[in-house]
C-alpha cells in the first residue's frame, strides 16, 4: 500500500523539521514535499501531485488564505489540512469556506494530525473540538462580523435542500420529504455548492448561518 504523500507548507523550518521527524517512522504517511509559503507551494503543485497539502495560515509572500483562494480559482480538488496557531473565528471560517477539509490547532495532540490526515484521505473531514465549536458557534445566534461568501441568491427549493442537509438527511430522505427524485436532489446540491462556492458541509453551514437560511 502506497503511503499518503504530503506537501508541507510552513515558513518555519523548525516546524517542518519536527513534522518530518514525527512522520519519519510512519508506515502510512510521508512528507514528500516542502514549501516556505503559498507561492512556493503553487509552483510545486504545478509539477507534482500530492494526496494532501498541510498548510499554515500566517506566512510571508503568500499566506494560507491567499493560497487556498488561488487553489479554488484553479478549480482543483486538492485536499488541504490547515495546521495553525490561529483560532480566530473569522480566519477559521474563511479557511473552511475556501475548501479546507480539516483544521487542527498547533497545540493539539500530535495524534490529531494523524487522525486528520487519514480522515481526509478517506474522503472525510476533521476538525478538532475547539475548531468545530468555532465553526458551529453561530448556531448560538452570534452574528458574524463579516460576510465570507459570495452574494449569489439561492432559489426557494435550494434553500429547502440546504436546511435538510444541515439536518443530516440523506439524499434519499430529502427526496422522499420533498417528493422529488434522488437525482433531482443531487442536481440541486451541485447547484448549491457551485453558487455558494462551498466545498464542504462545514462551509455550507457557515453560508447558511450567515444568510439566515438556518
Amino acid at each position: 500500500m502506497d503511503k499518503i504523500s504530503v506537501l508541507l507548507v510552513d515558513d518555519h523550518p523548525m516546524i517542518r523539521d519536527a513534522m518530518k521527524l514525527y512522520f519519519a517512522s510512519n508506515d502510512e504517511i510521508a512528507i514528500t514535499g516542502e514549501a516556505n509559503n503559498g507561492k512556493e507551494a503553487l509552483d510545486i503543485l504545478d509539477t507534482e501531485k500530492f494526496d494532501l497539502v498541510i498548510t499554515d495560515i500566517a506566512m510571508p509572500e503568500m499566506n494560507g488564505v491567499e493560497f487556498l483562494t488561488e487553489l479554488q480559482k484553479r478549480n482543483t480538488d486538492q485536499n488541504v489540512l490547515v495546521i495553525s496557531m490561529i483560532n480566530e473565528a473569522s480566519q477559521v471560517k474563511k479557511m473552511v469556506s475556501l475548501g479546507a477539509k480539516g483544521y487542527v490547532l498547533k497545540n493539539s495532540p500530535k495524534e490529531d494530525i494523524v487522525t486528520a490526515i487519514k480522515a481526509i484521505s478517506n474522503g472525510e473531514t476533521f476538525y478538532t473540538k475547539e475548531v468545530f465549536d468555532i465553526i458551529m458557534g453561530q448556531f448560538a445566534g452570534v452574528k458574524p462580523k463579516q460576510r465570507l461568501t459570495l452574494e449569489i441568491p439561492l432559489t426557494r427549493r435550494e434553500k429547502e435542500i440546504v436546511k435538510l442537509v444541515m439536518e443530516e438527511l440523506t439524499n434519499q430522505e430529502i427526496a422522499e420529504k420533498l417528493f422529488i427524485s434522488v437525482r433531482t436532489v443531487e442536481a440541486h446540491k451541485r447547484n448549491v455548492l457551485e453558487k455558494t462556492g462551498c466545498k464542504t458541509v462545514a462551509g455550507l453551514a457557515i453560508y447558511a448561518i450567515e444568510k439566515g437560511i438556518i
